[in-house]
């Protein structure tokens, strides 16, 4: 007698991620621009931006407000925001290092003015966003990370001093007091971190998009820049499938996409993160899990977990697995990937038995541009004429200006406080070649792994540590 197949649990993940959409939620709504046209015909400007995420956009806008009269071109392979821009959890941090630990591990010297820089930063990105009009819901709104072992509760106790040797605001929550901000099960201890902000990835590269527009940008989308000629004299040639661009000067925002630039190609490698977003929540479910706050949540895992509300009552939930394919290899496909949405969802399940039975709308993936120190790196090119800023990793929504800054001076051949950091004079160090590149990676994901279940850092990582190299997402 053969028996009936076996009916799904509500709370199994393959159950609540029945109905989810295989695309990003942010992008999945009323409001996108349609596309720009695509570049057909050969033309000049004075500054070609090569890149239509955060970065690009910003140079484009701040490149108008500094030179009103210059000709900026903008060149978008598919279309502004596709890729990581429009597919970020909406974290936004003050911190240009990724962090202030890594930020004083890697830079101890200038730590000082990295801090001063990045609080600057922050609070300028906020103005523009005043002053262009762009409304992506930018809310300080700050960030709790939760502890789910006591190795990772004294972590955060050392962070807590860390962050008040160097000015930081930050209070550290033990299990009684983390219930104001998120009650669940796994967490029994925090740190608030108020000076946090959250935003809708979507809406502010549509925002600034528009805000480019407005100034005078020229946008052609669908239009991938395949080839620079930086001959040493005469204009930089930009070559697309369609025409020609000759540009006095070209600032690359091409994030983890072919570089361009031969040098570039070891600085970061692709990781591939994912998030899912839940049906819209009551507000009595959310106070099940005592979640009333705009606040956001991290937990303090080496695969962790991001989680932030939506304007729509939904919760975002993402991270944990950081993907990296051998080779390097990019395609869209590896946005999906069942067995991470799976184990997200019941990592979900885990977090918040209350909200076990929650259905999922959306489940997607994006690319992150890791390097070994986590954060971003820029310099020049073919003379000066050729500046870039990439390898955000991490926490780099709000840097990503910065980026841009710092390209602008470059390409300027300005030497200013915010070029003035090693960080930025200094290239990271690249990843090896393959098959040292995968094995390493490979090595270093279950390493941490294990340091997550155990609390210790093995041999592997230690040495990682001391030669300042390392893999994150």
């Amino acid at each position: 007698m053969t028996s009936a197949p076996e009916t799904p649990h509500p709370a199994d993940p393959r159950t609540r991620l029945r109905r989810a959409a295989p695309v990003p939620y942010w992008l999945d709504r009323p409001g996108s621009p349609g596309a720009a046209p695509r570049l057909t015909e050969d033309t000049r400007c004075d500054l070609a931006v090569v890149g239509g995420g955060y970065t690009g956009l910003w140079t484009a806008l701040l490149a108008k407000r500094r030179f009103p009269k210059l000709d900026v071109l903008l060149l978008e392979q598919r279309t502004c925001g596709h890729a990581a821009s429009g597919r970020n959890g909406g974290f936004c941090s003050p911190s240009l290092t990724h962090g202030l630990a890594n930020g004083v591990t890697r830079w101890p010297r200038e730590i000082g003015l990295l801090q001063r820089l990045g609080a600057a930063n922050f609070d300028a990105f906020a103005r523009d966003l005043e002053t262009y009009g762009i409304d992506c819901g930018f809310a300080r709104t700050g960030k709790v990370t939760v502890a789910a072992t006591d190795w990772q509760a004294r972590a955060l106790a050392d962070a807590a001093r860390l962050a008040h040797a160097h000015g930081e605001p930050a209070t550290l929550l033990d299990r009684d007091a983390l219930r104001d901000y998120v009650d669940s099960p796994l967490w029994s201890a925090g740190l608030w971190s108020p000076d946090y902000a959250l935003l809708d990835p979507a809406r502010l590269v549509w925002g600034l998009r528009r805000a480019c527009l407005d100034q005078g940008v020229r946008i052609a989308e669908h239009t991938e820049v395949q080839a620079l000629d930086t001959r040493p004299r005469g204009p930089v040639r930009l070559r697309t499938p369609y025409a020609e661009v000759r540009a006095g000067r070209v600032a690359l925002a091409t994030n983890i996409y072919r570089p361009l630039l031969r040098r570039l190609s070891l600085s970061m490698v692709p990781v591939y993160d994912y998030a899912l977003v839940t049906e819209p929540l009551t507000d009595a479910q959310l106070a099940a899990v005592g979640w009333t706050g705009a606040h956001g949540i991290t937990d303090a895992g080496n695969q962790f977990h991001y989680l932030r509300k939506t304007d729509d009552g939904r919760v975002l939930w993402g991270g944990y697995d950081a993907i990296y394919h051998y080779g390097s290899r990019t395609d869209d496909a590896l946005t999906q990937r069942a067995a991470t949405f799976e184990t997200l969802a019941g990592q979900f399940a885990d977090a918040f038995p209350a909200l076990a039975d929650v259905s999922f709308s959306h489940a997607w993936g994006g690319i992150i541009d890791s390097t070994t120190r986590f954060c971003m790196f820029a310099g020049t090119a073919a003379r000066g004429r050729v500046s870039y800023a990439l390898g955000f990793t991490g926490l780099g929504v709000g840097a990503t200006r910065y980026g841009a800054t710092v390209m602008l001076d470059l390409l300027a051949g300005r030497r200013t406080e915010a070029t003035s950091p090693a960080m930025i004079r200094r290239p990271p160090v690249p990843f090896p070649p393959e098959p040292v590149r995968w094995l390493g990676i490979q090595a270093t994901r279950a390493s941490l792994a294990r340091e997550d279940e155990v609390g210790v850092r093995n041999t592997w990582l230690r040495t990682l540590d001391r030669l300042g190299l390392g893999f994150d997402s």
